[in-house]
């Protein structure tokens, strides 16, 4: 028997339902975009002086606690940091958005492998769900990527 108060939590998830499906899918991507965005650019801020000078400090994190087996120190450093910038800066206006969604969860990749192995669940999982929701569904309509590459029909 269904009593009142499952109708009205019932009637209260309905409703829910409704509003939030009214929520523009390129509000969502862009928010998207804007979060794993401000992630990697805040990282990378971290290891510049002025606009793209990479500290000692830097060089030191990518040589001692980073230690990519993979690639020298100073060009993981370089690489890193750069990707950092570029790829943040691509998102936030919407161009080449998927190829950065998947640099960047590459990054987180390599981030989780390699350097800390135990912040999946704290960190990088999140990460990886926001590159991954960018690369499949895109950039949305709020990008250049959408006016340039738009079906003309």
């Amino acid at each position: 028997m269904i009593t009142t108060s499952t109708r009205q939590l019932t009637a209260l998830v309905g409703k829910t339902t409704r509003r939030l499906s009214r929520i523009p899918p390129s509000l969502v991507q862009l928010v998207l975009r804007l979060g794993l965005a401000g992630i990697f650019w805040s990282s990378g801020r971290t290891k510049v002086e002025g606009l793209l000078t990479i500290t000692d400090n830097t060089f030191f994190l990518f040589e001692e606690e980073y230690a990519l087996p993979l690639i020298p120190s100073t060009l993981a450093a370089h690489l890193g940091t750069y990707a950092e910038h570029l790829f943040p800066i691509l998102l936030v206006v919407g161009l080449a958005t998927r190829l950065s969604a998947v640099a960047l969860f590459g990054m987180t990749l390599v981030i989780q492998v390699f350097v800390y192995p135990n912040a999946l669940v704290s960190t990088h999982l999140g990460w990886f769900a926001m590159a991954l929701a960018i690369a499949a569904g895109g950039p949305g309509k709020v990008s250049f990527d959408h006016l340039l590459f738009r079906q003309r029909g």
